[in-house]
């Protein structure tokens, strides 16, 4: 099977595809045939080795898939070849083939193509975990999305709309912006031509957001927090502007505000009771037609590095995916 490698850290233009052997389903492992694999921002960190989770070298990127079962290890009861899967696994998604544990496998709601599918869960499955569990939002509340254009921007958006919210979202440019209202924004910022206080504070008649959700880090995080609620939440998704910012600590203390921090991954393995019922309540918010990722490229997995370069550079709107099999 062809498979993306990483053989050195770096910039995703290191990055290789060779042919390697397919991988064997081990005792309560799947064995999954890759048809989609999506593309996120802990994909460009794990090559860097900037990521919490640092894999031995070589290894394939890629956190999710969605694809056929090609074969169970033994002790696997739930899954049988042909069964329709969308899988998490940190790395090892950018192959033909990928071995997940059978516990990590869900089945693809029907409806649902397998390009959604690899889009879906890691983007939709970290808003609703950030939305409901850090930062217990409820409806009539205002969400303010920081990088609201990019995947998780975007599901937090629907999501957020879903329960009730009026949301505020900011990005870079107006197509960004264009693509935010049509997912349900209610009102918009452009960073890069509007002082962001200033129109926060114009848009929430001086009150200020109840909760911030922050996947871009840099240059923003203070303003916007400067602008917060009285007891308002700002939720840590991620930096993806590349700088990790600094807060001063004063600012808490003045709003009576929380610095909220979200790491879905850790989540994933600490409650999977409670991530069990997220999943499901996933999968019906698609279903009733709530949320749609919006996949607007996919790319073939010879051109993962320039997936991968895309996300980086923030040139990305909503969701892409690698076709291993494209």
């Amino acid at each position: 099977m062809k498979a993306v490698l990483c053989k050195e850290w770096g910039l995703p233009e290191t990055l290789v595809v060779e042919d390697v052997p397919s991988p064997v389903a081990g005792p309560g492992e799947v064995l999954v045939e890759v048809h989609a694999a999506g593309v996120n921002f802990p994909d460009t960190l794990i090559i860097q080795k900037k990521y919490q989770y640092q894999p031995d070298l070589p290894f394939s990127p890629g956190g999710e898939v969605a694809g056929v079962v090609k074969a169970v290890g033994e002790g696997v009861t739930a899954w049988k070849p042909g069964d329709r899967v969308l899988a998490s696994s940190t790395w090892g998604g950018y192959a033909q083939e990928i071995v997940v544990k059978a516990e990590r496998a869900m089945p693809i709601p029907e409806g649902m193509d397998f390009v959604t599918a690899s889009a879906y869960v890691l983007a939709y499955g970290t808003s609703l975990h950030a939305l409901k569990d850090r930062a217990r939002l409820v409806a009539g509340e205002t969400l303010l999305v920081l990088g609201a254009a990019g995947g998780v921007g975007i599901s937090a958006i629907e999501i957020a709309k879903a329960m009730g919210a009026r949301v505020i979202a900011c990005a870079s440019s107006e197509d960004k912006l264009a693509l935010c209202r049509e997912r349900g924004a209610d009102e918009t910022i452009n960073y890069a031509t509007e002082d962001l206080r200033e129109r926060i504070k114009a848009l929430t008649g001086g009150k200020g957001p109840d909760v911030i959700y922050d996947p871009v880090g840099g240059p923003y995080t203070e303003p916007a927090f400067r602008s917060i609620a009285w007891e308002g939440r700002h939720l840590v998704v991620g930096f993806a502007a590349g700088e990790i910012p600094k807060l001063p600590l004063n600012l808490t203390l003045l709003k009576s505000a929380s610095v909220v921090g979200v790491f879905w991954g850790a989540f994933l393995q600490r409650d999977p009771a409670v991530t069990r019922q997220h999943l499901r309540d996933l999968f019906e918010l698609y279903t009733s037609g709530k949320v749609k990722p919006p996949i607007t490229k996919t790319y073939k997995l010879e051109e993962a590095a320039q997936a991968l370069r895309d996300v980086m550079e923030r040139r990305v709107k909503g969701k892409v995916a690698i076709l291993p099999r494209g």
